[in-house]
């Protein structure tokens, strides 16, 4: 919504909005875009009378802004809908879906796009540092849209990039998500089949041929599919994978038959091999619009990442602390390996906020304890919206702890995060990096412990 908000007003229209607890990076990015941000929702926030509403997938029946703009027949669309008529349509549309790691891909595709001097329009949801923006009204043919697969608002519960008029995309991984709005992996399966019958026959599907999940859906497809992955059945594939001090080198192959194009090494400024798989889907869709691996590889050298997303915010007593996003098991299980191979030989501390609607149940409890096993040590706060989940669906941090501990991994609970804050200020030591994770702000927990240390 924010994203949204600063292309309408680069294109010359007065923007004002409501939120509640607006936080970094997107609160810093509406005020350096001199928009106006109403705490709270009043139908006052509604005068003088808009021309146009949009309303973003957050809000639902109740609320005073919404019934407000129903009583009054005021003009409303969703997000979505509006991305798609004021900035695709028209545009080539490149789209980039999975269950982890679109916001990366995203700013990568769109570096590399602009590297090659396409002049892309996008829009994402992190601030891609190359662009100090979230967002961008691009002069060029395409539009680089990440697509997520939530719901597009209370009056359309389809999945947002069902609007986006999809040409290419890049199908990265798909897992059990969005638990308040799929009740099954099935569920979403079906989201995505929907999504690539939109995908025109001169369009091109680039998916994760190593993820079974991905397979079962791609037997919707019209279009013409280019598997990317690290097995040897993937049209291109990675093979050589290294880690240094600098992140990750890799050599592409393509397997086609037909193909003559040559091995190619490329190095990567990220860490993990998720964000190698992030990267090689990136290099099949520049490839297929013609952007030469040398300019790829330019574009992967310059590149500085999301916020957010393995985000040093500061480094104090020798100590680092990392912000990131991560908040489904496999994000947290591949950010810890990423951090862990960043930093080897460094005690690696690990602080997550259950916040989303999937974390705090129990349906991937076993998978979350596994995804710390390469972690020194576990720090857990009380699950969000707790009273709001039925008992017996909850999330067991308990179980979570008993079953680290007996790993030989320490493991803690804290309620607040001033409990973390101080437990943090009496055992951290030089040399130790701390990776802070949630979808949420945390309370501020990053700035905080950093002006703690």
């Amino acid at each position: 919504m924010a994203s949204l908000a600063v292309l309408l007003k680069q294109r010359g229209h007065h923007i004002c909005g409501s939120d509640e607890n607006v936080y970094p990076p997107m609160s810093e990015f509406l005020s350096q875009n001199n928009i106006t941000v109403k705490s709270g929702y009043d139908a006052k926030n509604l005068e003088p009378v808009p021309d146009l509403v949009v309303i973003g997938n957050a809000l639902s029946r109740g609320n005073p802004e919404v019934e407000a703009i129903l009583e009054s027949k005021l003009p409303y669309i969703s997000m979505a809908e509006l991305l798609k008529e004021y900035f695709i349509r028209g545009k080539t549309s490149l789209v980039v879906t999975g269950t982890h790691g679109k916001t990366t891909t995203t700013s990568l595709l769109a570096w590399v796009f602009e590297t090659a001097e396409k002049k892309p329009g996008f829009m994402i949801g992190g601030i891609a540092e190359n662009f100090g923006a979230s967002c961008l009204d691009g002069s060029g043919n395409c539009f680089i849209t990440e697509g997520d697969e939530y719901d597009t608002a209370f009056f359309d519960k389809r999945s947002k990039f069902l609007h986006y008029l999809p040409d290419q995309l890049i199908l990265n991984n798909l897992e059990f998500d969005h638990a308040d709005i799929f009740d099954s992996l099935a569920d979403i399966k079906k989201a995505f089949r929907l999504l690539l019958r939109l995908i025109p026959r001169k369009g091109l599907i680039v998916a994760n041929g190593d993820d079974e999940n991905v397979k079962s859906v791609l037997e919707s497809s019209f279009s013409p599919v280019l598997k990317f992955g690290l097995g040897k059945s993937c049209d291109i594939q990675a093979v050589n994978l290294k880690s240094s001090e600098a992140g990750m080198s890799f050599v592409v192959l393509d397997n086609r038959a037909e193909s003559s194009t040559q091995n190619q090494e490329f190095e990567l400024n990220l860490f993990g091999t998720y964000n190698v798989l992030n990267a090689l889907g990136v290099i099949v869709l520049a490839r297929y619009n013609g952007i030469a691996d040398k300019t790829i590889q330019a574009a992967f050298d310059s590149f500085q990442s999301v916020r957010r997303r393995q985000e040093l915010r500061g480094e104090v007593n020798g100590i680092s602390v990392y912000d990131d996003f991560a908040h489904h098991p496999t994000a947290i299980r591949e950010t810890v390996t990423a951090i862990r191979q960043k930093h080897p030989g460094r005690r690696l501390i690990t602080v997550f906020e259950p916040r989303s609607n999937t974390s705090v149940l129990k349906i991937h409890q076993d998978a979350l304890i596994d995804s710390f096993k390469e972690a020194d040590e576990v720090i857990l706060t009380t699950p969000h919206r707790l009273e709001q989940t039925p008992v017996e669906q909850r999330l067991e941090v308990l179980e979570v702890l008993k079953s680290l501990i007996k790993n030989k991994i320490p493991a803690y609970e804290f309620p607040q995060v001033e409990g973390i804050i101080e437990h943090l200020k009496s055992n951290c030591r030089s040399g130790d990096v701390v990776l802070i994770m949630s979808n949420g702000k945390f309370d501020n927990i990053h700035q905080r412990l950093l002006e703690e240390l």
